[in-house]
């Protein structure tokens, strides 16, 4: 018997798993996490609330499996990537870390692309105001007494592992999106660096996803009655971390996540960017793969808003649809694009907002929530296709995320994809499995833990009956974008 913990730091919650075999989930502890946004715009977090958080979650663990908790060897973390944590000389934070979906750096965007135009085909895609080296680049506008005394760039997971071992070290899956690292050759960059104004000197060590980054204090060991010595990996970035924890570790394996954005995550036995179709392409935690990821900015957050429009639950809105799908078909639906925070993957057009056609006097919530989920399947299958046209080759689809409690979602998407797609057992904690399947490689298992299948619960065919009625409902909703 085998115990390991994974831990997935989320932008709103922080969840840590105690594994045994890599398999068995023994106990879970879930914590929220507050996001501050102090102006229009801005999205920041506190680091020491992630590490505070942590402990109480690993608190929570030793309370409800002691006996466990003392045979573990290995913890692994995945988290939300592309934040700018910037610590002093004593490694302490200057200030609370910008992170991903902060969007003030959108002029240093456009500064950086006319330094390195051809940064997209170099990094893991344009720049953006969520990526890392445009806000360094901010905080040198617009607080340069601060930045004088930065000396390190720490990165979510990797602040906390300092936390948890003392050490400073990071991993190409998660430093590939700073724009400071050439994905290719996996290493810091230093004419990027010198376009974002940062010192090459102020960047943590890259050492493999999977290699021990140094061990758990043993004064943590104390606290949660671990007998030691505790390895920690180096991690991995969430998408990575999702992916390799639904058992994406080989090229053509593609995790789809449709959480409150979607992600379309395929295993690259090449790298392949795609900044022409706004793909984002970065190492993956497994060896010698990249990953190729297409972004749907607004996934199950388009469901919530139509349920919020309704005055309804989302399940209520779920049976609703596929009570309506199977008693009528989609011809009296609407079309409906719902790019409500914009299109990524494969437009990269920030400021496209929802569009709908077809609306009539005899349209339901029920119709609206059909349109709407299939309006994110289409989107799907853009990005599909956009990495595909980038040299990515999929051939085996596994879905995770709040969207899989939705049979109909899943139809529709397998239908747009003219793919069937497997369902895994415990999706929702893909990031977590993946994490600790590291934690266990840095504890000394062989690297092909790495590369185990994850079973499927089952298979989720296309829809024949559907399919030619959706490929015109997509023309329609292509017609809306270029409308």
């Amino acid at each position: 018997m085998t115990l390991h913990i994974g831990i997935d730091l989320g932008t709103s919650g922080i969840k840590a798993v105690l594994i045994e075999d890599l398999i068995r989930v023994i106990a879970v502890a879930a914590e929220p996490v507050a996001v501050s946004r102090p102006k229009v715009g801005y999205s920041e977090q506190q680091g020491d609330l992630w590490v505070s958080t942590v402990l109480t979650c690993l608190d929570r663990l030793a309370a409800m499996a002691p006996q466990q908790m003392a045979a573990v060897r290995g913890i692994g973390l995945s988290g939300q990537m592309l934040a700018a944590l910037i610590l002093d000389r004593q490694l302490r934070p200057l200030r609370p870390a910008m992170l991903w979906n902060d969007q003030r750096a959108l002029v240093e965007c456009a500064e950086l692309l006319a330094k390195v135009p051809d940064i997209g085909r170099r990094t893991n895609g344009t720049p953006d105001p969520g990526i890392t080296a445009p806000k360094l680049m901010w905080l040198r506008k617009h607080e340069p007494e601060l930045m004088d005394r930065a000396r390190m760039l720490m990165l979510t997971k990797d602040y906390v592992r300092l936390a948890l071992t003392g050490e400073v070290a990071t991993e190409p899956s998660d430093a590939g999106g700073t724009q400071l690292f050439d994905v290719a050759r996996g290493r810091w960059a230093p004419d990027l660096c010198a376009a974002a104004g940062w010192d090459p000197a102020h960047l943590p060590p890259v050492v493999d996803s999977w290699a021990e980054a140094g061990r758990l204090k043993p004064d943590l060991c104390a606290r949660w009655g671990m007998k030691g010595p505790v390895s920690v990996a180096a991690g991995a970035g969430d998408n990575m971390g999702s992916t390799l924890g639904a058992g994406g570790a080989r090229p053509g394996d593609a995790v789809l996540t449709i959480g409150t954005s979607g992600v379309a995550c395929i295993v690259d036995a090449a790298f392949h960017p795609g900044p022409e179709r706004a793909i984002l392409t970065s190492a993956h935690v497994a060896p010698d793969v990249f990953l190729s990821m297409g972004v749907v900015m607004s996934a199950t957050a388009s469901l919530d808003w139509v349920g919020q429009l309704c005055g309804r639950q989302v399940p209520d809105l779920d049976a609703e649809a596929t009570a309506f799908i199977a008693a009528e078909g989609p011809a009296t639906a609407p079309v409906f694009l719902p790019s409500l925070t914009g299109i990524r993957t494969p437009l990269n057009r920030p400021g496209m907002t929802g569009r709908i056609s077809g609306l009539h006097p005899g349209v339901t919530p029920a119709m609206l929530a059909y349109a709407t989920m299939e309006g994110v399947a289409f989107q799907f299958a853009d990005c599909i296709a956009a990495q595909q046209e980038v040299g990515a080759r999929p051939d085996h689809f596994t879905v995770v995320g709040g969207g899989t409690r939705s049979p109909l979602w899943l139809m529709l998407l397998a239908t747009a994809l003219d793919r069937s797609i497997s369902l895994i057992d415990g999706a929702d904690l893909a990031g977590p499995r993946g994490a600790a399947r590291l934690a266990a490689t840095a504890a000394g298992a062989p690297l092909s833990v790495l590369h185990e299948p994850v079973a499927a619960t089952c298979v989720i065919p296309p829809d024949p009956s559907l399919s030619g009625a959706m490929a015109l409902r997509r023309e329609a909703m292509q017609a809306l974008v270029a409308g």
